[in-house]
């Protein structure tokens, strides 16, 4: 198993493992790739600079405050911007008006990746996390349950999945924010309970610190999905995200699914992890 696989001391594998919930964006779906930084871009055009401060010096600060919030709905981003204004002195507009401005900017670099999909011209492999396809198959043929949760709109969440399609791995319904009622730790809540399940028999993959830090909550087991989406084919970490995912709760970390199989009889305890004995 190679380095894009790091293991936290305190693994454990869990035999037990009954269902395995997905986050979609950064976890699967590289559709909306780049996000971050035009978060980080209107962040920083947005905040109040203090003296001497420089514009990387306010989008480095972004960064931290959106991938500590990743996972949850953009608008609680948009509601720490406004917080990050007005701490500067500022007068923020809504933090709604904050996220249709996000979302337009946003929808022009993801578009035109969606209508090549539509047309045929790109093939959906190339917005999809490397292995995501055959690992979610894989997990099917080994008789686990497949959810999939994201803070994204519902309506996006259904649409990009049919285009990427991946309609046919997942249990309904597709966990989508429908309002801002919407949390990842109540349909973790919801799918242990549908299953009867203890919290030690879900696995979870996500690339947001809210899912790993809600997953952990409840006794599963947290693989933070840590993909170098400016190269994600050479299966390398993005060290920014592993930190976050590490203090988060996450006891595995990985750059992408080519090992998913292998991967799985680790977490399942079937073979022990690299550099342990049997």
């Amino acid at each position: 198993m190679s380095g894009s696989i790091e293991f936290a001391p305190a693994f454990e594998p869990r035999p037990e493992i009954r269902v395995v919930l997905f986050d979609l964006d950064g976890t699967l779906s590289l559709l909306r790739s780049g996000w971050a930084e035009v978060m980080a871009d209107l962040y920083a055009g947005s905040l109040p600079a203090l003296p001497g401060e420089s514009y990387e010096a306010r989008r480095q600060l972004a960064l931290q405050d959106i991938l500590s919030l990743n996972g949850r709905q953009t608008l609680h981003q948009m509601i720490r911007l406004t917080e990050r204004i007005r701490e500067r002195g500022g007068r923020p507009d809504e933090p709604e008006s904050y996220k249709r401005e996000f979302l337009r900017r946003l929808t022009g670099a993801v578009e035109p990746r969606k209508e090549a999909v539509r047309r045929g011209t790109v093939p959906p492999e190339r917005w999809l996390v490397p292995g995501a396809r055959a690992f979610l198959r894989h997990l099917r043929e080994r008789g686990l349950v497949l959810y999939l949760a994201s803070g994204t709109d519902a309506a996006a969440v259904e649409e990009e999945v049919r285009l990427l399609g991946l309609e046919e791995f997942f249990a309904r319904p597709l966990f989508g924010a429908r309002d801002e009622s919407f949390t990842k730790a109540a349909v973790i809540e919801e799918i242990l309970r549908r299953h009867d399940l203890r919290g030690r028999q879900l696995l979870a993959f996500g690339d947001g610190v809210v899912e790993i830090g809600d997953t952990c909550a409840v006794g599963g087991l947290a693989v933070g999905v840590a993909v170098d989406e400016t190269n994600p084919g050479r299966g390398r970490l993005d060290e920014a995200r592993v930190r976050a995912l590490r203090a988060a709760g996450a006891q595995v970390v990985i750059a992408d699914y080519s090992e998913g199989p292998a991967l799985l009889r680790v977490l399942l305890g079937e073979v022990p992890p690299p550099g342990q004995a049997s």
